[in-house]
């Protein structure tokens, strides 16, 4: 008997020190900021995490066609929500905003009262994400929407010159060292990229003489994230999750550039 018991407490003691790994899938803007976060959480918890970061609509594409995640976290709400609505996860909670920017080639004279007259020029190279498979191209067709309140059939001219150089599965790929929105800039891709802000600033950091332009009010877009944990996630995953949404998870995201969550949290609504 003091045997069995011997070997089912070393049983236990293994369970307790057995160090497991989360795999996060994650949308790309979010790739420096959750890679720090991931490695204090696992200097904390010892447990590993495996990122994969990509455009979210095809991450949430790979997950309900059966890949392995434990955690998604989204630059939308709408996809971790279609996955929670498909039975496929937990709750799905508004963890982050981000806004949308124009990252700018340097000689052009643009600013936030002149850009929709820029961005409307035959000759000006504007360039998106792609809709559907990248919430970013999404938000950018909605700054197109809100144009047309400012410019009659300014929504039908944007829409039709956009260049959604990124976000699909087939877009060209940058150099490693490379973030793919400056780089189409500095290689004359693009003369305006519509990108999220914290895209914008890392792109600038690669490409110092590139200009971040703020979106005037009136086209002003606001990029809310939703978390959401998969169906049979361990108890590993679950702490991942509450460290993304504790103090410490949000200071580090703060200091990517992105703001904290003004909901309430769960999926409402918008979803």
């Amino acid at each position: 008997m003091l045997a069995v018991a011997l070997a089912f407490l070393l049983r236990i003691a293994s369970a307790m020190t057995h160090a497991d790994t989360v795999h996060l899938y994650a949308a790309g803007s979010l790739k420096a900021a959750l890679t720090d976060l991931a490695k204090a959480y696992e200097a904390k918890s010892g447990h590993k995490v495996e990122g994969k970061f990509g455009p979210s609509g095809l991450l949430k594409s790979e997950i309900a066609a059966g890949a392995q995640a434990d955690v998604f976290a989204s630059a939308n709400m709408e996809h971790p929500c279609a996955l929670h609505g498909a039975g496929k996860s937990l709750a799905v909670t508004h963890f982050v905003r981000n806004k949308l920017c124009a990252l700018v080639k340097p000689e052009m004279k643009a600013t936030s009262d002149n850009l929709l007259a820029i961005m409307l020029d035959p000759d000006v190279k504007l360039a998106t994400s792609t809709p559907k498979a990248d919430p970013s191209g999404d938000y950018a067709f909605e700054i197109f929407h809100k144009a047309e309140a400012l410019k009659p059939g300014a929504q039908k001219t944007l829409g039709a010159k956009a260049l959604k150089l990124t976000g699909a599965k087939d877009s060209a790929a940058p150099p490693e060292d490379k973030l793919a929105y400056g780089w189409h800039v500095a290689e004359g891709r693009a003369d305006i990229f519509l990108t999220y802000c914290t895209n914008a600033l890392a792109a600038q950091k690669q490409n110092p003489g590139q200009q971040i332009i703020a979106l005037p009010d009136a086209l002003a877009v606001s990029a809310e994230y939703g978390l959401t944990l998969m169906n049979g996630a361990g108890d590993a995953a679950k702490a991942f999750t509450d460290f993304i949404l504790s103090s410490e998870g949000q200071k580090i995201l703060v200091g990517y550039g992105f703001s904290r969550s003004g909901w309430p949290g769960l999926c409402g609504p918008r979803c």
